[in-house]
């Protein structure tokens, strides 16, 4: 375990620390942000499926407002360990893998933070372990894959003709790696994954290192077309047994679409959504303030 400290924006002194643990048969990081008074700690999981922390940093900023902020990175995932048989590489892995972090690092109940796929993750987890939750926030989360699916294909059909088109086909071809629809395709990543002008590095390295034996294994070539085993799975008929205090994120121009929030936040009893009017699919970058606004006043309602 490695220790620093440094000064946030706020003038807070923040203890950083990382290490490992062991969760679910394997080594799992983790990162802790921890001011010297915290009222609750928050855990956050990351998306990809296949990504890491990194670009979920900003959460950090939460240690501002007296919250203990605790990252990890899913097995397979930035500096946990790989897995030699990628079978592992499931929902179900991954739920009991942030089961094994919590009681690992003894983090009580939690306010538990999921983005992207993490929002999927943090739905099935609540699902089998919502005793141990305050409260749950999904940024850019799914819960049924096939719908999610079929509203990022509607928001390809209102892209330019001619980028549609190149979408279409080398997607028919299966030549996911041609230089004219990787072109394509960032463009879509322009306006639905993060809409300032530049991405911020620590988005960029997520991409960039994201280990494509999870991300192909469990969901596909690229964001719209999943074909891997998350690809049928629709937690749907289970979210009524969430009854934590659940809020439903996400941008304007989400890849996963508001459409997509809504029908989290209609099954799940109580559950609140916010829209982030000039965002996509990372609003804690796009309108970093406003997003921590919200979630502050949202976990000092349940703390």
């Amino acid at each position: 375990m490695t220790f620093s400290s440094r000064a946030f924006p706020g003038g807070v002194t923040v203890r950083e620390y990382e290490g490992f643990v062991a969760s679910a048969g394997f080594r799992v990081y983790y990162r802790t942000f921890e001011p010297a008074s915290y009222t609750s700690t928050v855990l956050a999981l990351h998306g990809g499926p296949g990504a890491h922390h990194e670009y979920l940093v900003p959460l950090a900023d939460l240690t501002d407002h007296g919250y203990r902020v605790v990252f990890m990175d899913q097995v397979g995932c930035g500096k946990s360990e790989r897995s030699p048989d990628p079978s592992v590489y499931t929902l179900e892995h991954n739920v009991q893998e942030v089961e094994g972090v919590r009681r690992a690092l003894d983090l009580g109940r939690v306010h538990l933070v999921g983005s992207s796929y993490g929002g999927l993750l943090a739905l099935a987890y609540a699902i089998q372990h919502q005793d141990h939750l305050k409260t749950l926030v999904t940024i850019g989360g799914l819960a049924d894959v096939p719908f999610t699916t079929a509203e990022m294909w509607r928001l390809i059909g209102e892209l330019p003709e001619g980028t549609r088109a190149v979408i279409e086909k080398y997607g028919r071809l299966g030549e996911f790696h041609h230089p004219e629809y990787l072109q394509a395709v960032d463009e879509f990543y322009h306006r639905h994954l993060c809409r300032l002008p530049v991405f911020p590095p620590e988005l960029t390295r997520a991409l960039a290192e994201t280990n494509p034996d999870v991300y192909e294994r469990m969901n596909g070539p690229n964001e719209f077309t999943i074909t891997g085993t998350i690809k049928d799975i629709d937690l749907t008929p289970r979210l009524s047994t969430i009854h934590v205090p659940t809020l439903v994120t996400g941008g304007r121009y989400d890849e996963v679409t508001p459409n997509v929030a809504r029908q989290i936040r209609d099954h799940i009893p109580g559950a609140r959504q916010m829209v982030f009017e000039e965002s996509s699919h990372v609003p804690f970058w796009e309108e970093r303030a406003a997003f921590m606004r919200t979630l502050v006043e949202f976990f000092k309602a349940h703390d």
